[in-house]
């Protein structure tokens, strides 16, 4: 574990985004970064363990419905703005740019939405961040593009064809992973 040794200031652990925490295990240093640095995940300390850091889990559920439910609101949001905007663009002229409004695909939005915002260094959607969530690696760090895609195209295809039952899957196990979650090697975290 040297690469859990805190490395710089307060302000330094902002600017890479990670969080102390205090270490409960005997042998560990008192002051550790959060999330890990990749090179620590030998320890097998990542993803947090929900018995021993029961907070980064504690409530993730119900505030990731909250946060979808928000998500969709912002989505509705965006497709109509777009809708409208084609749809002006068609009257303006004339007929000629009333292709563009089959473009619009609300799918083909939340999937731009849920992929580039989880895939970023914010790592987690508009709503995930204001209900205090965050997405992030099984492997330490914030997902990448590819993981973030794969993310959202299971979670909209299994939510489709299951009509959401396939979210059931986080009820039975310790760190409320869905399915989709568990296909694109991620886990949701509160911040703490």
């Amino acid at each position: 574990g040297s690469a859990y040794r805190s490395r710089g200031g307060e302000r330094a652990r902002r600017a890479r985004g990670t969080r102390r925490r205090r270490s409960t295990r005997p042998g560990r240093p008192e002051a550790v970064t959060f999330p890990p640095a990749a090179s620590a995940l030998a320890d097998a300390d990542w993803p947090p363990d929900p018995l021993r850091d029961p907070e980064y889990y504690r409530g993730v559920l119900p505030r990731r419905v909250a946060a979808y439910l928000l998500d969709a609101m912002i989505v509705a949001t965006i497709v109509l703005v777009l809708w409208l905007a084609s749809a002006m663009l068609a009257v303006m002229t004339l007929g000629l740019l009333w292709p563009l409004h089959a473009l619009i695909v609300p799918f083909g939005v939340a999937l731009a939405y849920h992929i580039l915002q989880v895939g970023s260094a914010a790592a987690g959607t508009l709503g995930m961040r204001l209900f205090g969530l965050r997405v992030w690696s099984v492997l330490g760090g914030p997902p990448t593009l590819g993981q973030a895609a794969i993310h959202a195209a299971c979670f909209y295809g299994s939510v489709g064809v299951t009509g959401g039952l396939v979210l059931l899957v986080a009820l039975f196990n310790s760190r409320a992973r869905t399915a989709h979650d568990f296909l694109a090697g991620l886990v949701v975290l509160r911040e703490v």
